[in-house]
């Protein structure tokens, strides 16, 4: 990755060159209707410290939105079909889901009420999913301690864990093999003359015109944005990661459970297990902080793990880490599309933890409204900025 960029004016620049913006790059890059240049500002070469690293990079279709649901599907079915959607290159793998299903328990009825109508959402539209009372979580998971459950929903299919890495290295390979352009730099401004961005500045002193302009800068989202004098209800939040080894190990493979505490728990390898939970309280961190809270796991994580597994109450941490979601406080959903008053500034901002399997359905949305000036193949609307600026919440209401 070169460091100064080779031209003057690109008409597609994008900042930030992790799974979002090598989405678009890509999309943009192999349309045929599309034949201009293409620049991609990353300002972490390595991107150790994107949300893309620090992913748990699982895939669900327990959405309550409809539109949510589809997005999902549409990936499922572009990772598994990858080698061909690359072209045929003999080097890409599809990529498999490891089905171990996500299973959200409820407490309450009214918790119970929201899963049944978005178990109803999902059969609609052909999901595998199903309601379960606490008598067949039981007779299916015997290891949970119910006491507290009302009733489940479980994935039986198109739900699990998927290599999110091998999406993204294949997306910025492929888009740089078809001329996108990759700099290992940092954006210190943005100027606009009128209604439309004019050009981008690097720290670097070089200024760059460019047609259109994407942010797809994850937590930094809002800074970006603030450069070109727009706001956007999006803030780094921290969520922690944990591999553990149990001395009592289940005898099957664990659901991606989630809590009604909102932890979070799964089967990680043969013998081990990933934990995830937020941080308390659930506040904006600085991007560059990825300090571990270990108290967060003695005091709270682990003693829930504990209650509702009982096997688990022996647990060896074998790694964990902080990421940071790319938290959209309006309604924990993407922004996608034009600003509208400057109308070539586009977002693909604060997916709020479940970007990377919207990554393919969100690039190619974007891509095809930069391209054609609208939506092609999946009304993406509802995602738009009009709905942060009227304070208009998207109606999803399975958010982890």
């Amino acid at each position: 990755m070169s460091c100064t960029p080779m031209h003057d004016t690109y008409d597609v620049i994008i900042i930030g060159g992790a799974m979002m913006g090598s989405s678009v790059a890509w999309w943009l890059a192999n349309d045929p209707a599309f034949q201009g240049r293409i620049l991609v500002v990353e300002r972490d070469a390595t991107f150790a410290q994107s949300s893309t690293a620090h992913t748990n990079s699982c895939i669900r279709q327990q959405f309550s939105e409809a539109l949510n649901v589809r997005i999902s599907q549409f990936t499922v079915e572009f990772i598994r079909n990858l080698r061909a959607n690359m072209g045929g290159d003999p080097r890409v793998d599809d990529l498999e889901i490891q089905d171990f299903g996500y299973l959200y328990l409820a407490d309450t009825e009214e918790k119970a009420a929201a899963l049944r109508a978005a178990q109803a959402v999902q059969h609609s539209l052909g999901a595998g999913t199903r309601i379960l009372s606490r008598d067949e979580i039981a007779q299916a998971f015997p290891f949970y301690d119910l006491d507290d459950i009302t009733l489940g929903s479980h994935g039986t299919r198109d739900e699990g864990y998927w290599d999110g890495g091998a999406l993204f290295d294949w997306f910025r390979r492929k888009a740089v093999a078809a001329g996108v352009e990759y700099v290992d730099a940092e954006v210190s401004g943005i100027e606009t003359a009128g209604s439309q961005v004019s050009s981008v500045m690097l720290a670097s002193g070089q200024n760059l015109s460019c047609g259109h302009l994407v942010n797809a800068a994850g937590p930094r989202a809002s800074h970006v944005a603030q450069m070109a004098g727009l706001t956007i209800p999006v803030e780094p939040r921290k969520r922690f990661t944990w591999v553990v080894k149990a001395v009592r190990p289940l005898d099957r493979v664990l659901p991606l459970t989630i809590d009604p505490s909102g932890v979070h728990f799964r089967q990680d390898g043969p013998e081990t297990y990933m934990i995830g939970a937020a941080a308390d309280p659930d506040l904006a961190v600085d991007p560059d902080d990825f300090n571990m809270d270990h108290g967060r796991w003695e005091n709270h994580v682990w003693p829930i793990v504990a209650t509702r597994i009982p096997q688990f109450e022996a647990l060896k941490i074998v790694t964990e880490w902080v990421g940071h979601y790319a938290y959209n406080t309006l309604d924990q959903n993407a922004i996608l599309g034009s600003h509208g008053e400057i109308g070539n500034f586009y977002f693909i901002n604060g997916f709020s933890g479940h970007g990377l399997q919207q990554a393919p359905a969100m690039g190619r949305g974007l891509a095809e409204l930069i391209t054609t000036g609208g939506f092609q193949t999946m009304h993406l609307s509802p995602f738009g900025y009009d709905r942060i600026a009227a304070g208009r919440p998207f109606g999803e209401r399975a958010v982890i």
